[in-house]
């Protein structure tokens, strides 16, 4: 017999919103996290214009001892220990003792690249020949598994503590990681999750591709959203989402609240081989992985509600609706709603996955599907593939079940996880 696995607590730190309760009204009323940012003005970049979250000195100090935070420059880190430590006390957990760890707990927490501007400022004190005035934390800052060493001495975690990296699949694949050694029964919790530094060293190389939309910058919150038939590329973003995996029966016996189950999941890549590249998804691949998916959760297509797409708000967007529907054989009227949280807070990378799990567990446990905004006009191709009404542009409150979250990443890996509403 394999361990349910449930959902106890969840943080979220995001261009529109910081803390559940922030995040939540700001996806329900359609409200934007994306802003112009004279910095990349200054520096000549095409899209002027990204997501940020809002963190205040004050609120840092919630989270963060003095000592901490003396030379601490990585946002990646910042925003991942806020969103962990916030889903940690919303399971209602304590941290271990100083005497020894929490044995039963562990943590993956993955990211794609941290502590740019650390490494920024390390490179200029070394070749001025000031190598000692690096301080002690510049190795921990700037290396990849930073965020989860910060977190796993924070909590005092004893099981596995590690970070993955899969690019904007990071998230969604840590959350399937965790939930596996959970069901195998090598974990009784799992802190999941994935950030994402901000900045333009972290945005520059896609705005050198071209990929993002540079026609926007005196209207930010006016940029077209993912199904847009406008939308000219993705916006930068950036930000954390933490969710506490626990086993059913620990959950059960302290008598915790659980938001939802974890029924399964698939992770593939397309080999960039048959139309798949770095940069573009091999569809048979993400056909593979949605049916994989559903295999896995021992569900069938037709029960899935809601889809929250990985859908970027660019041409790959028609691609992604037309594998939903091969993968899930619906379409039009039959197809699941769906929707896609780039519009309000942009692609936040590696944070991505993690956030957006954040939201469709939200939407599945408080019975709603926010709106796709800045998609008045349906992409030609989507709208003949699907029902207008399947992607609501205002927040719908729905009866769920079950929701299926994507992430699809440069390297052409995916991800795909579902959830269901928590039967005893």
């Amino acid at each position: 017999m394999k361990n349910r696995v449930v959902i106890t607590g969840m943080g979220v730190v995001a261009p529109n919103g910081v803390g559940l309760e922030e995040f939540e009204t700001a996806i329900r009323n359609g409200q934007s996290g994306i802003e112009f940012y004279q910095e990349l003005a200054d520096l000549n970049f095409s899209c002027q214009i990204g997501g940020k979250p809002k963190i205040s000195s004050e609120k840092l100090k919630n989270y963060f001892t003095d000592l901490q935070l003396r030379g601490l420059n990585s946002s990646g880190i910042i925003y991942g220990v806020i969103a962990g430590t916030d889903a940690w006390a919303d399971a209602g957990l304590s941290k271990a003792d100083e005497e020894a760890p929490d044995w039963d707990s562990g943590i993956i927490f993955g990211t794609g690249i941290l502590g740019v501007d650390k490494f920024r400022e390390a490179i200029h004190l070394i070749d001025a020949g000031k190598t000692r005035r690096l301080g002690s934390t510049s190795v921990i800052q700037t290396m990849a598994s930073g965020i989860s060493a910060y977190l796993g001495g924070i909590l005092g975690c004893g099981n596995q503590v590690t970070t993955n990296s899969s690019a904007c699949t990071t998230g969604t694949e840590a959350l399937l990681m965790g939930f596996e050694r959970i069901q195998a029964g090598k974990a009784k919790r799992m802190l999941v999750g994935s950030c994402s530094d901000h900045g333009p060293y972290v945005w520059g190389g896609f705005d050198a591709m071209r990929i993002l939309p540079g026609n926007y910058n005196d209207t930010p919150q006016e940029a077209p959203g993912p199904l847009s038939a406008l939308a000219a590329g993705f916006i930068p973003g950036s930000g954390a989402g933490a969710l506490l995996l626990e086993d059913y029966a620990s959950a059960k016996e302290r008598g915790a609240r659980i938001y939802a189950e974890v029924m399964g999941g698939e992770v593939n890549s397309g080999g960039q081989r048959g139309g798949g590249s770095m940069t573009a998804a091999n569809s048979q691949a993400v056909q593979r992985c949605i049916k994989g998916a559903i295999e896995n959760s021992g569900i069938s297509a037709n029960e899935i509600d809601a889809i929250n797409g990985h859908l970027t708000g660019t041409s790959r967007d028609p691609v992604e609706i037309e594998n939903w529907i091969l993968g899930l054989d619906r379409k039009k009227e039959n197809f699941p709603y769906i929707n896609s949280l780039k519009g309000l807070m942009g692609h936040c990378l590696s944070a991505s996955g993690s956030i957006e799990c954040v939201a469709s567990v939200l939407q599945l446990y408080k019975n709603f599907i926010f709106g796709n905004v800045n998609c008045e006009k349906l992409h030609p191709e989507i709208s003949t593939l699907i029902a207008s009404e399947k992607i609501p542009r205002k927040t719908i409150e729905i009866p769920l079940n079950i929701i299926a979250k994507a992430s699809f990443g440069f390297g052409d890996v995916n991800g795909i996880v579902i959830f269901k509403k928590i039967t005893e």
